[in-house]
């Protein structure tokens, strides 16, 4: 068996059971995602119920995210909160790595949410707990990145459990501005300086966050909906969002002061807490009542496991993330704001899909070598160049794949050489027809600009 310390025992009488490391017994599956699934546990010494996240190392190594998880395993030991999931072991086979942490089992703040809006005094306690929890990331130097309803978790006592740091940031990774330039998260919470390229201070990113979950605590709904993605995120540079008719008056105040614009000009967590309406009933939970792990696990147990996966770095995996403040423009007529980046960009065109990005460069490959073009790949960038002798030399192409959220990607044509004409030739006559079956919209319709 691949797995020697993941053994299965079974008798006549009792269906098999999956014993990990002779310590933890797996059960049903509680959840999965792109590169994990989270099993239900049971510690055999203790009996205590665990929740067990198995992430496969070929996944990963494969996708380049060694430092994601190193990074994660850190961040979950310097974060030890009564309303922060702890993570109790790591342990790592062959072929998997194994987080053993807290179980909560009340289930996703957004299941609850999903049935419609919350009382105004609950919505209080989950909000206060939550910034309690940011207030101590915070003061850790960790900024989270992703927080939703579908990270926040509910234990036995209906008290709010911060999950999920596999995006969330170190100091180590400011850049010489001080400040984090990685965009993520999820597109209905990021906050607008996240889409801008000028880099953004995580924690005040994070506040944007917690003020979207406040406002769908209390409304039951998005502050910022729109038909589709552009839209939306048109509304978040803004702030553009309306208040429900039942929404207290001190309720709205603090949600003005959360979900603002201008980072500098948002509130801070110190703030926060001074405010009246997060005042009433607040009692700062003790996060040194949680204790260290005894025994077999420790910081340097975790630091010798990370040694032992044996993930090698590799180029990135992901396609970076699109300005969408560009892309809103680029879709929006009337509002054409392509002599901002005439210095930075040539001629372009754009579509936009829902194929992954590493489907979309397997194709335009595929579509270069048959027009009979040199194709090179660089991570998410394809650069193409014709054989034969243009007017202007050799036809080169560069196409490039840029994420705008999850399932949606852009993928934006340049002519890097060669003549124009014979780049709408190109573009018209051969890349629209070959391509048609993994685009989504080609942005214009008329010329070779806008494709």
């Amino acid at each position: 068996m691949e797995e020697q310390n993941v053994q299965q025992t079974t008798s006549n009488l009792n269906p098999p059971r999956n014993i990990l490391f002779g310590k933890y017994e797996m059960g049903r599956v509680l959840g999965q995602g792109t590169f994990a699934k989270v099993y239900y546990g049971k510690n055999l010494i203790s009996n205590e119920s665990v929740a067990i996240k198995v992430i496969n190392k070929d996944h990963i190594k494969r996708e380049g995210l060694m430092e994601q998880i190193k990074r994660e395993i850190s961040i979950m030991r310097l974060v030890r909160h009564p309303n922060i999931v702890e993570l109790e072991e790591v342990m790592a086979t062959k072929g998997k790595i194994y987080f053993v942490m807290e179980y909560v089992k009340g289930g996703e703040l957004f299941a609850k949410v999903a049935k419609g809006k919350l009382k105004e005094d609950l919505a209080r306690k989950y909000f206060q707990q939550l910034v309690s929890a940011v207030d101590f990331c915070h003061s850790r130097g960790v900024s989270h990145r992703d927080l939703k309803p579908e990270n926040l978790l509910l234990d036995d006592n209906k008290d709010l459990k911060v999950s999920d740091f596999g995006l969330s940031a170190l100091p180590e990774q400011l850049w010489n501005d001080g400040l984090l330039h990685t965009r993520c998260g999820t597109p209905a919470y990021v906050a607008p300086e996240v889409l801008r390229k000028k880099g953004y201070d995580g924690a005040k990113a994070d506040i944007w966050s917690c003020g979207v979950i406040l406002f769908v605590l209390l409304a039951g709904y998005l502050p910022f909906q729109a038909e589709n993605v552009m839209k939306m995120y048109r509304k978040v540079f803004k702030a553009e969002y309306d208040f429900p008719q039942w929404f207290s008056t001190d309720a709205k105040r603090l949600i003005s002061e959360l979900l603002v614009s201008d980072p500098e000009k948002r509130i801070s967590i110190p703030e926060i807490m001074q405010n009246p309406w997060f005042q009433k009933g607040f009692s700062k939970p003790i996060a040194i009542s949680i204790p260290e792990p005894v025994g077999e696990t420790n910081d340097k147990d975790d630091d010798k496991i990370i040694e032992e996966m044996e993930l090698e770095k590799t180029t990135s995996s992901s396609p970076p993330f699109y300005n969408a403040f560009e892309f809103i423009s680029s879709m929006s007529s009337g509002f054409d704001l392509s002599s901002l980046f005439e210095k930075k960009r040539k001629s372009g065109s754009m579509f936009t899909s829902k194929c992954s990005a590493a489907a979309i460069v397997a194709k335009l490959e595929a579509v270069a070598k048959r027009l009979n073009f040199s194709v090179g790949v660089k991570e998410f960038k394809v650069k193409m160049q014709g054989k034969m002798e243009g007017r202007k030399g050799k036809l080169a192409v560069t196409a490039e794949v840029f994420e705008v959220a999850p399932e949606v990607a852009v993928v934006e044509f340049s002519k890097s050489a060669g003549d124009t004409l014979e780049y709408k030739k190109f573009c018209e006559e051969d890349v629209r027809p070959a391509l048609k079956d993994i685009v989504w919209s080609w942005q214009g319709e008329n010329n070779c600009h806008q494709l």
